[in-house]
């Protein structure tokens, strides 16, 4: 049985030498110059068939191929959020393994219940460049949110569905605090406007909080908003959280039918009569990665049973010496 430290077939190879090419859209990191932050919500990123090519009656079909191809996109960033890591992490295991020593990984237990669909929030981090600070933490509803307010109204009905997970990370001099989330999607979009309003309402007290202590708060994943402007985007910029210009619009998944949708976001706080702004200088750059091409034979639910049905995003901001 292979092993995803073997040599690749030649086929894999080949497109492997082809990706890396491609994947030169994407900044190159320059030490103390700048940070590359991304947000993937990786499909069922769960079990893996232990081959190189999966066949004809394997389950998954995500395999060492879409593995190494992962990896490949994984290893431009600095950091990146992943969503919809699933509570078998044998796929993840091994794009660790393929990733290398110098890459690590912080991640939640699963979320249990139906609501929560077995998933898990997972940071990987290049340690070269990038290094754990210290804080780490589930961001919970407090209880007084949860009760009806003089109009008989509350806040929120109930906790979050998939609890949002934050961590803190330095990089150079700055310090910044990633919370990343996978908003329930629901029955329809309004099921979703309560869960965008209350994360916009947390992380801007919270920056104000974290203000005296100058780190950058950054929220970044699968926020489930269907268009820009719609009642979920602007429940979710409510507070003032602003994403990243040139990623409006990018599409956000493979398929066709979705090339309008805004689901996942990298969003911080850009008027500072509303929440504290970033010390982190943004670069003005940021993009997605198209990898449907690795697969021409496939269409796009097969290709997103490999690798995904989301693009990963990414934003550059610049460090000291940028």
């Amino acid at each position: 049985m292979p092993e995803i430290d073997d040599p690749p077939p030649d086929d894999i190879k080949a497109n492997v030498i082809e990706l890396r090419k491609r994947l030169d859209t994407i900044p190159h990191k320059w030490l103390d110059h700048n940070l590359l932050i991304g947000t993937w919500n990786i499909r069922a990123f769960g079990d893996l068939t232990k081959e190189w090519h999966s066949q004809e009656g394997d389950s998954p079909k995500r395999d060492f191929e879409a593995v190494l191809y992962i990896k490949e996109i994984i290893s431009r960033f600095d950091v990146v959020a992943v969503q919809e890591v699933r509570g078998n992490i044998r796929a993840l295991r091994y794009l660790l393994k393929a990733l290398g020593e110098h890459w690590g990984f912080i991640l939640t237990d699963v979320t249990a219940g139906k609501a929560g669909n077995d998933e898990r929030m997972a940071y990987l981090y290049d340690t070269r460049r990038v290094k754990p600070s210290g804080l780490a933490g589930e961001l919970v509803i407090p209880e007084e949110w949860l009760k009806p307010d003089a109009t008989g109204q509350a806040a929120m009905q109930r906790q979050f569905a998939r609890t949002p997970y934050a961590v803190s990370f330095v990089s150079g001099n700055e310090t910044f605090i990633l919370v990343t989330l996978h908003v329930i999607y629901g029955t329809g979009a309004a099921d979703r406007v309560e869960e965008l309003q209350a994360i916009a309402k947390w992380l801007a007290d919270w920056a104000r909080q974290e203000k005296s202590w100058g780190h950058n708060l950054i929220a970044l994943g699968d926020f489930n908003i269907d268009r820009n402007g719609d009642a979920n985007y602007q429940a979710f910029t409510s507070t003032g959280l602003t994403p990243a210009p040139e990623l409006t619009k990018l599409p956000r998944t493979i398929f066709k039918s979705g090339k309008s949708n805004f689901f996942d976001q990298i969003a911080w706080f850009t008027d500072a009569q509303k929440a504290p702004i970033l010390s982190l200088r943004y670069n003005n750059a940021a993009g997605n990665f198209d990898f449907v091409s690795l697969y021409p034979s496939l269409d796009e639910t097969e290709i997103s049973w490999r690798i995904s049905d989301h693009y990963p995003l990414w934003v550059e901001f610049a460090m000291d010496g940028g």
